[in-house]
This record gives structure tokens, C-alpha cells and sequence, in this order.
């Protein structure tokens, strides 16, 4: 597959997991709201949604990815046919190692709830003791899905190696089906009863994955095995490695915590859910592309980078630019110039108020300015794991950290939820420009003459997008909030017209041609070269 058809396929399982998590969003808040019961399951469910960022979508794929392929490089040129099973022999020693950890780690999370909950939300001065005690029981029954979505990861890895990217790709879709059946068939009478059966719900959608990832590495022939834990030299390496790449790939995830639990501190009720709400929708794009393009070209820059190609490696990373700005721009764009209307659209109804719609899009719009760095980032830091640097990016990381940090401490009291989103968006594009000029510097990524001119042809198309959608917005927001029918017409409009305007002027520009769009399709990957 190419780079395209291999996003096209992580990024298409990815769109039907989340548009079942917008499913299962317009429901939680239908039936639970943007107050007291869902600030407290947000915040039990924000450390489970961290680690599963952090693993499935971040560092472990990052160090174990290049690891394995090398382990089954090496092992082929040894003795030829014997590469998969000293890969998998590996992963068996890293799943021997990992599960008691995993373990050991959880039960200690799990007796220590009231403590991390308290450090996140300060007890929540706004709710009193009351939601304080619910966010703590619904953060117990979440935890466990932070061993079990690991163990996933480790499976997807190894999947994601043998170029299976489907299979790790559609298992979130399990998550947001497992949500979406509890809050439709066994929710309680009230908002803390569907609550309670929301953070039930994500433990076991964690075991579904897992028995899922287990069934397609049999069917793909790959069986781990457990034995004693041993640290071996490649099993040091990667616990080596594996904690600066989770700081680095998991900054925009680490940011979001920090603001949230700002935001459950000095922010009056509401404001946590304001802040999820948003960021749902504006991390659509970082899944689709990001994630997509980011997943798909490692293992090519893997081989490039270790055969001594460079020129090769620029030439993937400024294709993997240029892709991810052609795709997520123009997203930015639509959430930035339409937040009302959308948020209206997808989530008012039932508990969720009109007031809490434009708390929500206000979020929206402040998140939306940093978009294309998210998507950018996971486009970026693959040059650094591919070349087994995974310090550069945590250094990156902490900065962009810090400055987030110090960022929504200014901007939460003037510009209160919107200072938080604003600060989480201009800390991305720092981290941005810092991964860029660390590479550009080190003679390893240069912008070449292609990206630049579809840059600013992309970015033209973009800005015409917009003025339809600003056009199109006073008329289409009356129907976003009656019938369902209305509503998915309206927004189907919206989003049709915006992407068929964007696209005529992409190809009227040259930000892209028909003809070199059938080229990505068709091309060969470089990741089985």
C-alpha cells in the first residue's frame, strides 16, 4: 500500500470509530448532560483516555514498531525465513516483562484513587464532596482498562509490523459500541447511575479488545508465549527508550490534562465538560490523518533511515507534510469558522442546553487554531523514532509542557475555559516548530520546493472554504437544533458544501491534482520495499 492507501485505511477504520464516538457523545449528552455527574466521569475517564494515547496511539508503537522490525530484519538476513519468529520470540520476552508491571501498577493506581483524583481536581472546590467521592469510585472501576489496553498495544504492534494496520485500527470501534449499548440498554434512572455505567462499560470494551487482538495475531500466526520475566539486552532497550517517547508523543494528551484539571479547580461546573466536549470534535482530525499518516509511514522510514537512504526519509516525511496539511487545514478551518453550528448540530438536545453549546464552541474555536500541529506532530516525531532518538522529542515535549502550563495559569482568569483551549493550541504549534527545527538543523528533514508551493496553494483553497462556510453558517444554525432529520441534513449540508468547495479550489489551485492523487493510490508502499 501506499502512504495514502495505508492512512486511507487506518484513517477510514478510525472514522467509523469516531463517528460512534460522536454517537456515543450526542447520548452522554442527552442523558447525562455537562454538570455534575459528567464532570466526574470525564475526569475517572481522562487518565484511561491518556494512557490509551500514550500506547495505542504513541510511544509503544513508536519504540516497540521499529524494534520488531529490526529483530525480524536482522533474524531474515541471518538465516532467511526465520525473521517472524525472532520477532515474535521478542515481543513474547516484552509481554513476560510487561504483564507483571502492568499489574502491579494497576493495583496500586486503584488503592490510590482518592489521591490522584484529589491532585487532578483539587476535590472540586465547585461540587464538594459529593462529586469529589464520584469521581473517585467511577476512577476505580476505569483503571483497569489502562493493563488492558497495553496489553492491546502490544498486539497492535506487532499486527501494525506485519502491515495488518486494520486490525489494531478498528479495535476502538469496540470502545464506543460497548459505550453506546450500556447508555442505550442499561443506563440508570439517573445522571450518576449512566454514569456509573459509562466507566463500567470502558473496562469491559478493554477486554473485548484485548480478546480481539488475541484472535486476529492467531489468525495471523502469531502465538506469544509467557515465560519468567527476564530483562534481556532488546528488552532494556525498549523499557529504555519507551518512557521519553510516552512524554514525547503524549504531549498534546498531557496538555489536555493539565487543562482539565485547571479547569475542575478555578472553573465553575460545566467547564470540564466544555473542554471534553470540544476537544472530542477537535480531535477528529488527529485521528484520521494524524494518527493515520503517522502510523503508516513509520515502518517505511524505519527501513529507509536504517538502509542509509536519507534522501528517501525527506522525501516520505515532506509527502507526509504536505498530505496531513492538504487534510487537516481545511478541517481546522470548518471547526474554527462553524463551532456553533456544529456543536449545535451534533450535541444539543436532552441535558445539553444551549448555553452549554456555546461554552462548547467557544472551546472549539480556540482548539481548532492548533489542529494542523497536532496533526503535524505525529508527522514529525516518527523522524526521531526511526533514528532511535527518543530524548530530543521529550525535551521538546516538557517545554511545550511548561509553557502550557504558565500559558493557561494567564489566560484562565481573563478568558476562562477559552484562555485553557488557546494555550493548548499555541503550545502545540511551539512543539511544532521546535521537532522541525531540531531536524532541519541536524540535516535531516528540509521543506523542499513540492511542499512549499502546495503549502500556500492549500492554504488559499482553506481560506475559501471558509468564506462559504461563513456564509452558509446564519442560515443552516436555525435547523441545527430541531428534528434529527433536520439536524443531519443541516449538517450534512454544511460539511458536503464545505469539502465540495475546498476540494474545486484545491484542484483549480494545484494544492493537488486528480492525477496525483490516483498516483498516491496506486504507488507501491515503501514500507514493503
Amino acid at each position: 500500500m501506499s502512504l495514502l492507501r495505508a492512512t486511507g485505511t487506518i484513517g477510514g477504520l478510525t472514522l467509523i470509530s469516531r463517528i460512534l464516538g460522536m454517537v456515543r457523545d450526542m447520548l452522554m449528552a442527552r442523558f447525562v448532560g455537562a454538570g455534575f455527574a459528567s464532570d466526574a466521569f470525564l475526569i475517572a475517564w481522562r487518565l484511561p483516555n491518556l494512557f490509551r494515547a500514550l500506547f495505542a496511539e504513541g510511544a509503544f508503537a513508536a519504540v516497540f514498531v521499529p524494534m520488531f522490525n529490526r529483530t525480524m530484519a536482522q533474524a531474515d538476513k541471518d538465516a532467511p525465513g526465520s525473521g517472524k519468529d525472532a520477532a515474535v520470540a521478542f515481543a513474547g520476552q516484552v509481554l513476560s516483562v510487561l504483564l507483571p508491571i502492568l499489574l502491579i501498577f494497576t493495583l496500586i493506581m486503584m488503592a490510590a484513587t482518592g489521591p490522584v483524583v484529589w491532585a487532578m481536581t483539587g476535590g472540586f472546590p465547585d461540587g464538594g464532596p459529593a462529586k469529589f467521592a464520584l469521581a473517585k469510585h467511577l476512577t476505580q472501576i476505569t483503571f483497569p482498562y489502562l493493563a488492558l489496553i497495553s496489553l492491546v498495544s502490544l498486539l497492535g504492534g506487532i499486527l501494525n509490523s506485519l502491515n495488518r494496520f486494520w486490525v489494531n485500527a478498528a479495535a476502538p470501534i469496540l470502545l464506543n459500541i460497548c459505550m453506546i449499548v450500556a447508555i442505550l440498554f442499561f443506563r440508570g434512572e439517573s445522571q450518576v447511575d449512566t454514569a456509573e455505567t459509562q466507566a463500567i462499560a470502558v473496562t469491559v470494551s478493554g477486554l473485548l479488545q484485548l480478546l480481539w487482538l488475541i484472535w486476529s495475531c492467531r489468525q495471523a500466526g502469531v502465538v506469544l508465549r509467557l515465560g519468567l520475566p527476564r530483562l534481556s539486552p532488546d528488552v532494556k532497550k525498549l523499557l529504555k527508550l519507551i518512557g521519553p517517547a510516552a512524554l514525547g508523543a503524549g504531549a498534546i494528551q498531557f496538555n489536555l490534562l493539565v487543562s482539565t484539571s485547571l479547569a475542575a479547580r478555578f472553573l465553575p461546573q460545566g467547564a470540564v465538560s466544555y473542554l471534553y466536549y470540544a476537544d472530542r470534535l477537535n480531535q477528529l482530525p488527529l485521528g484520521l490523518i494524524g494518527i493515520g499518516v503517522g502510523t503508516a509511514m513509520l515502518p517505511a522510514l524505519s527501513r529507509q533511515i536504517g538502509s542509509g537512504n536519507e534522501a528517501a526519509a525527506g522525501n516520505t516525511q515532506n509527502r507526509a507534510m504536505e498530505l496531513a496539511l492538504f487534510l487537516s487545514l481545511p478541517a481546522a478551518v470548518a471547526l474554527f469558522v462553524s463551532a456553533v453550528p456544529i456543536i449545535r448540530g451534533v450535541l444539543q438536545h436532552g441535558a445539553f442546553t444551549a448555553a452549554d453549546t456555546i461554552g462548547s464552541a467557544s472551546a472549539l474555536a480556540a482548539f481548532a487554531i492548533g489542529v494542523p500541529a497536532y496533526v503535524l506532530i505525529k508527522v514529525l516525531t516518527p523522524g526521531f523514532y526511526a533514528r532511535q532518538d527518543t530524548k530530543t522529542p521529550v525535551r521538546i515535549a516538557v517545554f511545550s509542557m511548561l509553557f502550557n502550563l504558565g500559558g493557561n495559569l494567564i489566560l484562565i482568569w481573563p478568558f476562562g475555559h477559552v484562555g485553557v483551549a488557546i494555550s493548548t493550541a499555541i503550545a502545540a504549534w511551539i512543539n511544532v516548530a521546535m521537532l522541525y527545527w531540531t531536524l532541519h538543523r541536524r540535516e535531516q528533514l528540509q521543506m523542499d520546493e513540492r511542499f512549499k508551493g502546495k503549502a500556500v496553494r492549500i492554504i488559499f483553497a482553506s481560506l475559501v472554504m471558509s468564506a462559504l462556510l461563513w456564509l452558509l453558517n446564519p442560515w443552516l444554525d436555525p435547523y441545527m437544533a430541531k428534528s434529527l432529520l433536520e439536524r443531519v441534513v443541516a449538517l450534512g449540508l454544511l460539511c458536503g458544501l464545505g469539502a465540495l468547495t475546498y476540494g474545486l479550489a484545491a484542484l483549480a489551485l494545484g494544492a493537488y491534482s486528480i492525477a496525483e492523487l490516483k498516483s498516491q493510490i496506486s504507488r507501491p508502499s515503501t514500507a514493503s520495499q
